[in-house]
């Protein structure tokens, strides 16, 4: 049986797309898809994104433990625990089994088992931080890795600063003007000329505070004939979205519970997202000026550090989740799309992407395994 080179983490595509940019250039660099593996949870999306592919897919039992004092959330964390045991009990005896060359983890709850199998049976562990600030399990394992892949950081003896992976398809996006105005009007429905085309996407669940102030602002600009809005509202959201949605009479208003977002990052003039690692790191390798609205009580603030990352570099404006409404949302919106604002900030966010990132993970991720 082949040694694998095992890429562990996931619960949300956060953590997925990561998983699948790494294996593309694992892939790459000359490992067969037979000799690598994927590791995730069975309660995240790794099953419907990542089970029909030519990598072996296993998912383990667990949840992500939720930070609250309340009585249902202490309930629902005696279950975390228990399913977190399962799965690294499970995970031990698989390790044991496929005595991996390397273990890759990107984090998530669904992370921790196959790592902490991996420092048990003594096999080399790859922590990829995506973040500014790492993930809980990262914090906790270390100490054990052979190294650490980050996103933003100092290298030293056990850290490479690579930048965060993106897929090979976000990276080949060409947003070269002429590129956008045939996207624009090779899209589904086409989009008319002359139209400013705003994403909004908050992750594949999507998030409610956001996606009302979006309501808001396609009532605010029902009328308005110069604008586009693809609202991607994450599954959670999409019927009370569809059903409170304004008749609009000249704004071009599109509603979609979740999509391939390289489709849309090629048409889009501004973004308005949550400021998770993956997104941040899709926005700056294809040059991509955002609103960014850090979820609050992120773990670590890591997307209130992401956003102020790409705010300081001119990149980005951030704005508070407990500061959203439709009229300070459409405010910014309209500042963000002003002239020479809105190609400063693109050029900006293209000169903090690291569309290689997940090659100089794989490169680093073969080292360790040789």
């Amino acid at each position: 049986m082949t040694r694998p080179i095992v890429i562990t983490g996931g619960g949300t595509g956060g953590h997925i797309f990561p998983m699948t940019a790494i294996a593309e250039a694992l892939q790459s660099l000359g490992e067969a898809p037979d000799e690598l593996r994927y590791v995730g949870s069975q309660r995240g999306q790794e099953g419907r994104l990542l089970g029909d592919g030519p990598i072996a897919l296993t998912l383990l039992p667990g949840r992500g433990i939720r930070r609250s004092l309340h009585p249902q959330a202490l309930a629902q964390n005696v279950g975390a625990v228990v399913g977190l045991v399962a799965g690294l009990l499970r995970a031990v005896v698989l390790v044991g089994r496929w005595r991996p060359r390397v273990v890759v983890s990107v984090g998530g709850y669904a992370s921790f088992p196959v790592s902490a199998a991996a420092v048990l049976w003594r096999r080399p562990l790859v922590l990829v931080d995506l973040d500014a600030t790492p993930p809980a399990t990262h914090r906790l394992l270390q100490r054990f890795a052979a190294l650490r892949c980050v996103a933003i950081g100092t290298p030293s003896s056990r850290t490479v600063v690579t930048g965060a992976p993106v897929r090979d398809a976000v990276a080949a996006i060409d947003r070269s003007e002429v590129a956008r105005q045939q996207a624009k009007a090779a899209f589904e429905p086409a989009i008319e000329e002359g139209r400013t085309v705003i994403v909004v996407m908050t992750g594949s669940l999507g998030a409610s505070s956001v996606n009302r102030s979006v309501l808001g602002v396609a009532g605010l600009w029902r009328e308005r004939t110069d604008i586009t809005i693809i609202h991607v509202t994450g599954r959670r959201d999409e019927a009370w979205v569809r059903e409170q949605a304004p008749t609009t009479a000249g704004l071009d208003y599109r509603i979609v519970a979740f999509a391939d977002m390289v489709p849309l990052w090629q048409v889009a003039d501004v973004a308005l997202c949550r400021a998770g690692a993956t997104t941040t790191a899709e926005l700056t390798a294809i040059g991509l000026g955002a609103i960014l609205v850090p979820l609050p009580g992120a773990p670590g603030d890591h997307q209130g550090e992401n956003a102020r990352a790409l705010a300081r570099a001119g990149a980005a404006m951030v704005l508070p989740d407990n500061e959203l409404t439709p009229e300070k949302l459409a405010a910014t919106l309209s500042f963000a799309l002003q002239e020479p604002l809105h190609t400063e900030m693109a050029q900006s966010a293209k000169s903090l992407g690291t569309p290689d990132a997940a090659r100089a993970i794989a490169r680093s991720v073969r080292e360790v395994a040789a």
